[in-house]
């Protein structure tokens, strides 16, 4: 890995994909294919992609029974508390409707209310991430969202990744089907004769559901465009060099565009995790993509001090941020950009990924500057309660109108003129 001493502003090589014109023509003419043939477009399409031929997408019981005789009893049982460890922690996001009234008798007030209906994206084709149904559906559930379903790209045999039907399962899920890419991103967006219509779409996938995501956007909720994977490592001389690397290339070796830095005041532990990611890459299984990426889009950053790298890590504003320094919880105060914290050597980023309990769909490309992690609030609405009275309305009126004819809005000056005059 490269090792920069910083002496200026820094950012992460950014890599927001707006797809070629190419990519987005073809989006657009897989939505409007969807739009106006329904089913017919999704089985051809299917053909097409995904080289499957299906007259049903539908997963059937069979299917799903099938897929618990082939997982391994200890990642059933891993994934199993998962589930309640996820549900409990998005459980203390949730809030309530409220209301107040003022001593004039006017109520105010804010009721929150679960979407009606939601779908979510499962990448897969030739990997599984039952991670990503767990950790998308769960929030939705605890938010009480109507109907939750759940569509994901056929392997060559048909079927889903057994992972994805024993997660989708254990969360009750019983609407899965086998459609991917942009077609199942436009048969959520506006339904067909078996894939009923949503509200919102959320989860992750290539740059075609990316860009479809984008197009259906308006017409349907989304949660976020997300780029690649993430990971600031904040550490001083105290860290563990083995640690470090290892966390590094836990998100390296997601994608050659992922990116991987690591920020010090220490220039002897620069130089021992630099050495560290090679000695670690050596056996490592993805090698190709992890040393691409390392490469590409990796770093280390020395800093003059630890206040200097902690503005750094600001900066940077990442996806995903360890700090693995003497006292971490100190630091927490003056992180402000971030999209979740892992404090200290035994919080591995792997630990948030798949077990601990906080969503891992985070804000990426800077953008932790301004979003969130996907939380239950993005599974909600709310809406605004006005019961205005009298006593109210006699004492504030003219005012109001008084500032609608200032905006040149004067029907909306006279709606409330008129009960003025009413009350003469």
């Amino acid at each position: 890995m490269r090792i920069e001493k910083v002496t200026e502003d820094v950012t992460l090589k950014r890599n927001i994909d707006t797809g070629t014109e190419m990519q987005r023509d073809a989006v657009t003419n897989i939505i409007a294919q969807v739009k106006e043939q329904g089913d017919k477009a999704l089985i051809a399409l299917t053909e097409k992609f995904d080289g499957v031929t299906l007259s049903d997408f539908l997963v059937t019981k069979a299917e799903i029974e099938a897929a618990y005789d082939s997982i391994d009893d200890e990642v059933l049982n891993a994934l199993k508390e998962a589930i309640v460890n996820i549900r409990e922690f998005h459980q203390r996001q949730k809030r309530q409707s409220w209301l107040t009234t003022n001593e004039d008798g006017t109520v105010l007030g804010q009721k929150i209310v679960p979407l009606d209906s939601v779908g979510v994206y499962v990448p897969g084709g030739t990997a599984a991430y039952p991670s990503s149904v767990i950790m998308n559906v769960a929030p939705a559930q605890v938010a009480e969202v109507g109907e939750i379903v759940i569509v994901s790209p056929p392997q060559k045999d048909g079927t889903l990744p057994a992972g994805v039907l024993v997660a989708a399962n254990e969360l009750g899920i019983s609407n899965i089907y086998k459609l991917g890419g942009a077609q199942a991103v436009a048969a959520l967006a506006y339904g067909t004769e078996t894939i009923p219509a949503v509200d919102k779409i959320v989860g992750p996938g290539n740059i075609y559901v990316a860009l479809a995501k984008r197009e259906v956007f308006g017409h349907v909720d989304i949660d976020m465009i997300a780029g690649p994977s993430e990971i600031v490592v904040l550490a001083d001389e105290k860290a563990n060099p083995a640690y470090i690397a290892a966390d590094l290339l836990s998100q390296a070796e997601h994608d050659m565009l992922s990116s991987a830095v690591l920020v010090t005041p220490s220039e002897a532990l620069a130089e021992q995790v630099a050495a560290e990611v090679d000695r670690q890459l050596e056996t490592l299984p993805r090698k190709e993509i992890a040393s691409v990426a390392v490469a590409d889009h990796g770093a280390i950053y020395v800093t003059d001090t630890l206040d200097e790298a902690v503005e750094v890590v600001n900066q940077l504003a990442p996806e995903h941020l360890e700090v693995l320094t003497e006292e971490p919880m100190l630091l927490l105060g003056k992180i402000r950009h971030a999209g979740a914290i892992f404090l200290g050597p035994y919080s591995s980023e792997p630990v948030g990924d798949y077990f601990a309990g906080p969503n891992h769909v985070l804000p990426t490309n800077g953008t932790a500057r301004f979003s969130s992690p996907l939380n239950v609030d993005d599974f909600t609405k709310k809406s605004s309660i006005i019961s205005y009275s009298k006593e109210a309305l006699t004492k504030n009126g003219k005012k109001i109108a008084a500032i609608a004819r200032y905006e040149g809005l004067e029907a909306h000056a006279r709606a409330i003129d008129v009960r003025l005059e009413d009350q003469k």
